[in-house]
């Protein structure tokens, strides 16, 4: 049986180091969202831990990975890490538990953020591994930067709810909070439901909110917009459809 580590317990010098690694939000060379050092550090890393398969092997061929993929150790994360035990992820970090490095990697963005990695994360440091955040993008605080909203005071929601009903409770609910507590809501949607998402905020918020919308983050379409719901609805609509869109508001 492995016992974990109190907190004050260092990480153990036998073991291997967990790195997060963050990949690309689009199709864009590495060179433009990680710093060299980042890049190299997963250049050398043969076991990685990944949200699927497919797209860690697409992220390691962007990043120059230059290591047979066919010989590189990509492990999944459980399908639902809610319901995973400690023993699933024990397995997963078994190389770092052995001495070797390791990588993470999300989808997109930074790993373990808004991403089911948190749960790799928390394991790793029970078990006294030492957990390695690399820099690169995230669309949550790229997007945050750019919509001139206030920095000070944030909270990420994720998805909210997709019926109608619910999902117009939720925003009003959003708006007033951050009326309240001068707090900026950040949240996402399913791309194929932007125009939808935007619908809903234009007739749901109030006029002087300020809404932005900050779509395919870090790539060569990239559009940041903040306006008020007032404004929003006197501008062009702009074109959300299967965009990548970071949704932000502040009352």
């Amino acid at each position: 049986m492995t016992h974990s580590p109190t907190p004050e317990q260092p990480a153990n010098a036998n073991h291997g180091t967990l790195f997060l690694i963050p990949v690309a939000l689009g199709a864009t060379p590495w060179q433009s969202f990680l710093p060299a050092q980042a890049q190299a550090t997963a250049a050398n890393l043969h076991h990685f831990v990944v949200e699927t398969a497919r797209a860690a092997r697409a992220h390691l061929k962007q990043l120059d990975y230059p290591h047979p993929l066919r010989d590189t150790d990509i492990r999944e994360l459980p399908p639902d890490p809610v319901k995973a035990r400690d023993t699933d992820f024990d397995t997963l970090l078994a190389p770092a538990l052995e001495g070797r490095d390791m990588g993470l990697m999300s989808d997109a963005g930074c790993p373990a953020v808004a991403d089911p990695g948190a749960r790799l994360v928390a394991r790793a440091h029970a078990l006294g591994l030492r957990v390695a955040p690399l820099v690169g993008p995230s669309s949550i605080l790229l997007g945050l930067m750019g919509s001139g909203l206030n920095g000070q005071s944030f909270a990420f929601h994720g998805y909210l709810p997709v019926n109608e009903t619910e999902r117009d409770s939720a925003l009003r609910a959003l708006e007033d909070e951050s009326r309240k507590l001068g707090r900026t809501q950040i949240f996402i949607e399913t791309p194929y439901r932007n125009e939808r998402m935007f619908d809903a905020l234009l007739k749901t918020l109030k006029p002087e909110t300020r809404l932005c919308l900050a779509c395919e983050l870090s790539t060569p379409s990239e559009a940041i917009l903040t306006r008020s719901v007032h404004q929003w609805k006197k501008a062009e609509r702009p074109s959300l459809a299967k965009r990548p869109t970071l949704f932000l508001l502040l009352a």
